[in-house]
């Protein structure tokens, strides 16, 4: 069994070990770093969505900007946009799981908002119709992603694909570079 656990963790490794030298990757972070600072300047506020695990990461990514993350700081404005349990089962049970993001982007992103989606496929059906709406309201789109960015490749204003199609490595990178992502925003925008 200890054999099996090395090798899941030299997996795991071996997808960062990617990462780390994909440059378009690092590029990419730092440019969502850069305009979601711009954006929450501008008065502008982050939102996140995503599907079981990936939910889960959408939720703590969003309390890591509106708690703290490395410094005493006023909370930025960041939210999950899952969390509405209410909210989420009334949409789903009288339209269709499918919209109940889109439905939220619609009623409450401005212009200027950045939406960040999780989804290890990049096909999640929910995710892809929000960013289909986001696109129509100027909101910005940040796809975190497994390889092929999937559906959410050509609506992402930028994509964050990691190099991988094994759904737990990709996560373990998502939450990875979305705590890099966080460091840097609350660096940058706080000083």
């Amino acid at each position: 069994m200890q054999d099996k656990i090395k090798g899941l963790v030299a997996a795991s490794i071996a997808v960062k070990e990617k990462v780390l030298q994909d440059e378009a990757i690092l590029k990419t972070v730092e440019d969502i770093t850069n305009i979601t600072v711009a954006a929450l300047k501008n008065g502008n506020r982050v939102y996140f969505c995503g599907n079981g695990g990936s939910a889960a990461d959408a939720q703590h990514l969003a309390a890591e900007f509106s708690g703290r993350f490395y410094k005493d700081r006023d909370a930025l404005p960041a939210e999950a946009l899952h969390v509405n349990t209410s909210y989420m089962t009334a949409v789903a049970n009288d339209y269709s799981y499918d919209v109940v993001y889109a439905r939220l982007v619609k009623g409450i992103c401005n212009k200027g908002d950045v939406l960040i989606g999780l989804s290890t496929s990049g096909n999640s059906g929910n995710i892809v119709k929000a960013f289909e709406v986001a696109r129509e309201k100027g909101v910005i789109t940040v796809g975190f992603t497994g390889e092929t960015g999937g559906k959410m490749k050509e609506l992402s204003d930028y994509l964050v694909n990691v190099p991988s199609k094994d759904t737990p490595r990709i996560q373990e990178s998502h939450i990875l570079l979305g705590h890099i992502y966080c460091q840097l925003v609350e660096e940058k925008y706080f000083g």
